[in-house]
């Protein structure tokens, strides 16, 4: 009997052991999970990026929250658990370099160019195309929406254009401020403002387009809005952050970027600096 007994415990130890042998290696890693924190004006973008990243990494689930950069910046310094923080600016993750947040010595890189636009209702009858700037003068334009500057890039830019334009002065008691890019396409599209100053990533919708129409601002009215992207310190998954990253400034994410109107750079790069020892190349465990 007891012979029996350490027979069957072998055979069972055996199975046991091939069963781990060929078990599944992504089972092996596990679920990861990342929280990456994005600018407003990214949120159709990275609705889709993600939904495309996790098709092809399903054993890595992503989490996007989306709002103004400077308001993440401040929630990252005190502590806010990200992974990954995507700016619409280089500047607040370059501040966030100098604070101790970035994972390692990996720098800020640049993922995308902003676009900004003017946007008219069609309720307002103005012809933005045409009329360009001179829109904003308007006695038609009772209201403009945009981005508060104060903590939000899309809104400096259009600060920028406005004095570039000289219309800034005759216009600027009219501003309602967003407290990001997205409530200020909410104001206009919802005509508690009858003009906006928005991305150009949050008006190619079916629903933008249905309902009003833009002018694309030359890019050389204000200047570039160059947004990078930083993996934070304090992040849990390091190498799912990691991978997300390479495929949002790879090929599919690219594609995605020019989809709605972003200006991405054939290859991301360091904002200054070669400093980056850390690659964005990442193998997981159990995949080539």
């Amino acid at each position: 009997m007891a012979t029996n007994n350490y027979i069957r415990k072998r055979v069972e130890l055996l199975v046991f052991l091939s069963i781990l042998l060929f078990w599944p290696a992504t089972l092996w890693a596990g679920i990861a999970e990342i929280k990456v924190a994005t600018a407003s004006s990214m949120k159709l973008v990275f609705e889709e990026i993600g939904k495309e990243f996790h098709d092809e990494n399903p054993e890595i689930i992503v989490r996007l929250s989306f709002g103004s950069s400077g308001n993440f910046f401040s929630q990252i310094v005190h502590g806010a658990p990200y992974d990954v923080f995507f700016s619409s600016d280089t500047n607040y993750p370059k501040q966030l370099v100098k604070k101790g947040k970035s994972l390692g010595d990996t720098p800020v890189a640049l993922y995308a160019i902003g676009r900004i636009v003017l946007w008219v209702p069609d309720s307002v009858e103005l012809d933005v195309k045409s009329k360009k700037a001179n829109t904003l003068l308007s006695s038609k334009v009772k209201k403009i929406a945009l981005a508060n500057p104060k903590h939000a890039p899309y809104g400096r830019a259009a600060i920028e254009w406005m004095k570039k334009s000289r219309i800034y002065s005759q216009v600027k008691s009219r501003f309602v401020l967003g407290e990001n890019i997205s409530q200020a396409t909410q104001f206009v599209h919802t005509q508690a403002a009858q003009a906006g100053i928005l991305a150009l990533s949050l008006v190619g919708n079916s629903k933008m387009k249905s309902t009003g129409s833009f002018w694309e601002i030359p890019k050389d009215q204000h200047s570039p809005i160059e947004q990078g992207f930083l993996i934070l310190k304090d992040t849990q998954n390091p190498l799912a952050a990691r991978s997300f990253a390479e495929f949002v400034t790879g090929p599919k994410g690219t594609r995605i970027l020019k989809k709605y109107g972003f200006d991405p750079l054939p290859v991301p790069r360091p904002v200054e600096g070669d400093c980056c020892n850390l690659p964005l190349q990442t193998t997981f465990p159990g995949r080539n």
